[in-house]
């Protein structure tokens, strides 16, 4: 029975030819707990239609935005349109993770041709954000204006990086690829507000009308070419005609009219002399301040009723460096804070020459014959709202001239530095409200207009907001802070030091707020894009 059992296992069939090498398992598979025992036949395979897909998965006729991974959350609908502004686009497509920007609008390529001229699109990119970043332009704008271009030429993936001197930008084919990185450093700036408006001319029909590389390439070297607008004696004129209308701001007259343009003219000849001779930037200020401060204790000594405080307040107001200031706050608050600390930094310094200067002649005015300095009389206050509007509106204009603007932008800035000037005469001296948020109001307007203006016309800001600010820069502060130092009067010195930087972080803050103000409540430059903020607001 025993054998019978066994043998009947063995062959269940009862075939003498089955062996026990039929026994033995044919495959690894056997072992699986998911084969079929023998004799089981094998499952049919389910339907095409039947088949079970992750709720993952993209639908029929949608194709993944990139092999590597959806964005968690979704695939933005981005259209950016192009009769925006190619700032705002430039900006909203920059605050954009790399994988949810839009692709290049470019023609269909075949196999056979070759791809975009890499370096020569990168250096051409560098050479455009070297002119604006030479030219005052803040780092966002440089890095949207690199951007532009890169992004125009079919570089897509294209990081720019902007800082005080130095440029790079990077580009990387694929997440395979290795990445193409340029950089080129700012030596040398320059304040030609003119080129800045041929550059950004250029940067919006790269943009828009789809320039090749080569007309570019000429009309950036045309650029390079061009002569300045105004020759150097005007500038020297213009340094005088700004001097002269701040004196007439504070409660000057003629006389001092005529002293300070006087004044703040030798003194910029001897800025240029020192140029010429290779100086540093701080020494030409120092140069450049020494002059009109002379000017007013020589006009104090002789003892005349003259105002002579009047004299080197109005020298002031063409030294103080308002362009560099008003950039190093506006990098400040939209996150280029290197950029910024570099900015303020050569504000600072630049300012130390200006003390430099004005103290050097003050202290050996009050301790060698000036003693009749009254460093009360540069607050005299003289109610002339149409004097000081028409002064107002020469200071800016004189501005405008030294700036290098192009001559059809210097009537629509001299009208913003104006309103600027009537806004805050009525904020300050009408309805009493203290000098700092008056500035801080009047400056937003600047910016807000200055915005307006240059989107109607595609161009920078600047040009339209710089000169503007002019009249509301603290002249006459920073000269009662200097004095009070020479006369080691220490305390009401700091105070009046203190008052001054108020006064000029609240231009910079209110031109800034102008500014964003104005691309808040104006059409955004396409459907569901927003400009998303450059860091996280609650400090992690």
């Amino acid at each position: 029975m025993e054998r019978q059992r066994g043998s009947s296992t063995a062959n269940p069939d009862g075939d003498p030819g089955r062996g026990a090498e039929d026994r033995k398992p044919q495959s690894d598979e056997a072992h699986s707990a998911f084969t079929p025992p023998l004799g089981v036949p094998l499952p049919a395979p389910p339907p095409e239609d039947d088949h079970p897909t992750s709720e993952f998965a993209l639908p029929k006729g949608v194709v993944a935005p990139h092999p590597a991974y959806t964005p968690p959350y979704g695939i933005p609908k981005v259209s950016l349109t192009k009769e925006a502004p190619w700032q705002d686009r430039m900006r909203t497509m920059l605050r954009m993770p790399v994988l949810e920007r839009p692709v290049p609008e470019r023609p269909e390529k075949h196999a056979e041709e070759p791809g975009p001229p890499v370096p020569r699109i990168l250096d051409l990119t560098l050479r455009i954000g070297e002119l604006l970043l030479a030219g005052g332009e803040g780092a966002e704008d440089v890095e949207a204006a690199m951007f532009g271009v890169a992004h125009a030429y079919g570089l897509a993936r294209c990081e720019p990086t902007v800082t005080f001197t130095l440029l790079t930008v990077s580009y990387q084919p694929s997440l395979i690829d290795d990445p193409v990185t340029a950089n080129r450093t700012v030596r040398r700036r320059g304040t030609d507000y003119n080129r800045l408006a041929a550059v950004f001319r250029l940067v919006h029909d790269i943009t828009t009308q789809g320039l090749t590389l080569e007309e570019a390439y000429g009309r950036l070297a045309e650029i390079r070419r061009n002569r300045h607008p105004y020759p150097s004696w005007a500038l020297t004129l213009a340094s005088g005609l700004l001097a002269g209308a701040a004196s007439l701001l504070v409660g000057g007259g003629l006389v001092v009219f005529m002293a300070a343009a006087a004044g703040a003219m030798l003194g910029d000849r001897l800025a240029w002399l020192a140029s010429g001779r290779g100086l540093p930037e701080f020494y030409q200020f120092v140069a450049a301040a020494m002059p009109p401060a002379a000017m007013g204790v020589a006009l104090s000594a002789t003892g005349t009723p003259v105002q002579a405080s009047a004299v080197i307040t109005g020298g002031l107001f063409a030294l103080i460096p308002g362009r560099a200031l008003v950039a190093g706050v506006q990098d400040g608050l939209t996150g280029f804070y290197i950029t910024a600390a570099a900015r303020l930094l050569e504000v600072g310094y630049l300012i130390a020459g200006i003390v430099c200067g004005v103290l050097v002649v003050l202290y050996g005015g009050v301790h060698v014959g000036g003693r009749t300095l009254n460093p009360e009389a540069a607050l005299v206050h003289r109610e002339r709202p149409v004097i000081q509007i028409v002064a107002a509106m020469l200071l800016v204009f004189a501005f405008a001239l030294l700036l290098q603007q192009e001559r059809h932008t210097v009537l629509l800035v001299t009208l913003n530095g104006g309103v600027a000037w009537v806004v805050y005469g009525a904020l300050a001296d009408t309805a009493g409200l203290d000098p700092v948020p008056a500035t801080a109001i009047a400056a937003g307007l600047v910016g807000l207009f200055g915005q307006l203006l240059s989107r109607y016309r595609y161009t920078s800001a600047l040009p339209y907001v710089t000169a503007a600010i002019g009249p509301l820069l603290p002249g006459s502060a920073t000269y009662f802070a200097l004095l009070n130092f020479a006369k080691n009067e220490l305390n009401t010195g700091i105070s009046a030091i203190t008052k001054a930087a108020a006064l000029a972080l609240a231009i910079a803050i209110g031109v800034n707020l102008g500014s964003e103000m104005s691309r808040m409540f104006l059409k955004i430059p396409g459907e569901g894009a927003t400009r998303r903020a450059a860091k996280r607001t609650r400090g992690f």
